[in-house]
């Protein structure tokens, strides 16, 4: 029981350092998430600015013209 003791100790004391190459990984993730987060962010106010200008230029271009203006041309 003494033997599992000291291997307990061993693996929960030796934790494995980071490598350089996983450090680097880990950096470019992390770059990566937040401009695709800030895409998304621009993507999704660039949307609903389109979706509202659409909305009050809808309303803008619904005059009909009468016919008698319409024959005339």
């Amino acid at each position: 029981m003494t033997d599992l003791a000291k291997m307990a100790e061993v693996t929960a004391s030796g934790a494995r350092k980071e490598t350089p190459l996983e450090k680097t990984s880990r950096i470019v993730r992390v770059m990566n998430d937040d401009d695709a987060e800030a895409r998304h962010a621009k993507t999704a106010r660039l949307r609903k600015a389109r979706f509202d200008n659409q909305a009050v230029s809808a309303t803008d271009t619904v005059a009909v013209k009468s016919s008698k203006v319409r024959n005339s041309l």
